[in-house]
């Protein structure tokens, strides 16, 4: 097969699972299907035609639990290209072919969302290889879904006649139901799925005739880019200039090289609770659940969460169950979690946009307890990591050892604890916590003042850049 380069665009913060996914952990980094994640299964399926590792397109806040994820599949992308600020997928899919002819070399770039479900992956490879032909050609290939019903949440392509990679002959909008019901009856018309194969420099040669403005500010925002360790940083100001659109409307709607290759491959997009539930294993009443769940009498229903969830008599219902908030929801209607998330927004309550649990490089903090002038968390921190030294202008800190030890740095004393002690760090003393260890450390922390924000931190020294 063709030199192909796996392109991963994982820059999106969607809400359509809230409260499961949100902006600092969406879905594409959540086990939602099986026990990978979907970033982690978007790489496993192509792996096999890839002619090394991916280039990963990540949101700036995302780019420690991106590259975790992959390395605990065995991988190391090609690049890891950080975006200061969206821009929708066409800048993102510009910086990854600059970035893939960097050496001289032109690659196909299979480009691919990082949240979709492929069922078929067999399938999905073969249909790679069809489109390999085409797109060695010159043409750029879009995947055409089959259509299984009359969705009107997709836009369509309209394909030519024939078998195989097919021309395009037109790019349709989200139909209303009617007109869904005539697209799939016709046989003409497929989903347009967001996945593409082309080759580097035909995209960035499109790219140059429609859209040079945009093409000039990705440039400069990759040629300025700040290559750290793993992560190349994209100039912030150049990418900023760059217009934001998607792929379709910049270059696929306007060539006359675009082709499309019809996919029946057990493909979604996973975009609402209620496409979960299609694509998970089912009960012969059409229950899929996740967790600990008992359901009496219930069909087409679906939950998913930590604790025991018993549900009776229900029918397309969705329950979602987080430490921190629930959703319950008819399936006809789950769509409007969208209007749910705006009001938690417009509340200014956290639940929008952080879990409970928060993952952090080093590991992660999970606040179980909070009141008037008190914060309790559970840290866990990794083998070998180490936070940053910091300090705090209006919090005490006291620190319990649960398992495995602690390197305490406070103001000039360096303490080793070990399980069952703890120190204590006072308000305005410099403070730095790191694991010496083999094992994961574990430890309780009690804050206490008059502010407990995450936002009073002055870092002094940081392993991860965050000074």
């Amino acid at each position: 097969m063709s030199n192909i380069v796996p392109v991963i665009l994982s820059g999106g913060s969607g809400t359509r699972l809230w409260p499961l996914s949100r902006e600092t952990y969406p879905k594409q980094f959540l086990p939602l299907v099986g026990d990978k994640t979907m970033l982690q299964s978007t790489w496993l399926r192509v792996a096999p035609v890839s002619a090394s590792g991916p280039i990963i397109v990540a949101n700036e806040e995302h780019r420690f639990v991106a590259a975790e994820q992959l390395q605990a599949v065995g991988v190391k992308p090609a690049a890891i290209l950080l975006e200061p600020i969206g821009r929708n997928t066409a800048p993102a899919i510009a910086v990854a072919a600059l970035e893939a002819t960097r050496d001289g070399q032109d690659a196909l770039l299979l480009v691919l969302p990082s949240d979709h479900v492929i069922r078929d992956e067999t399938a999905f490879r073969s249909a790679i290889a069809v489109a390999a032909s085409a797109a060695e050609a010159g043409k750029l290939v879009t995947f055409g879904i089959v259509p299984t019903a009359p969705e009107t949440g997709y836009g369509y392509i309209k394909a030519a006649s024939g078998e195989g990679v097919r021309a395009v002959e037109s790019f349709v909008e989200k139909p209303d139901l009617d007109t869904a019901r005539q697209y799939v009856a016709s046989g003409e018309y497929f989903w347009n799925s967001g996945m593409f194969l082309f080759k580097a420099s035909r995209y960035l040669e499109e790219l140059a005739r429609l859209q040079p403005q945009m093409l000039d500010a990705c440039r400069k925002a990759w040629e300025q880019a700040r290559r750290d360790h793993d992560f190349i940083r994209l100039d912030k100001p150049a990418f900023e200039a760059s217009p934001s659109d998607s792929i379709d409307y910049a270059v696929m709607e306007k060539t006359r090289e675009v082709a499309v290759l019809p996919l029946d491959a057990g493909w979604s997009d996973v975009g609402s609770w209620s496409a979960l539930r299609d694509v998970s294993e089912q009960d012969a009443d059409g229950n899929a659940h996740r967790g600990d769940v008992i359901q009496i009498d219930c069909h087409n229903s679906y939950a998913y969460g930590d604790r025991l969830i018993a549900m009776i008599g229900l029918d397309d219902v969705i329950v979602v169950e987080t430490p921190d908030a629930v959703l319950v929801g008819s399936a006809d209607h789950i769509q409007q979690v969208k209007d749910v998330v705006a009001q938690v927004k417009a509340k200014g309550l956290p639940q929008a946009t952080w879990h409970r649990k928060v993952y952090r490089p080093w590991g992660a903090y999970d606040s179980i307890d909070n009141g008037q002038r008190f914060q309790v968390k559970r840290i866990t921190v990794k083998p070998g990591a180490t936070l940053s030294l910091q300090m705090h202008h209006h919090r005490a800190e006291h620190w319990v050892v649960v398992s495995g030890t602690a390197e305490v740095t406070r103001g000039d004393e360096v303490l080793l604890l070990t399980e069952n002690q703890s120190t204590y760090i006072p308000l305005g003393v410099t403070h730095r916590l790191k694991n010496p260890g083999k094992l994961p450390l574990e430890l309780i922390e009690v804050q206490s003042g008059s502010y407990l924000g995450e936002d009073d931190i002055v870092r002094f020294e940081d392993t991860y850049g965050r000074a």
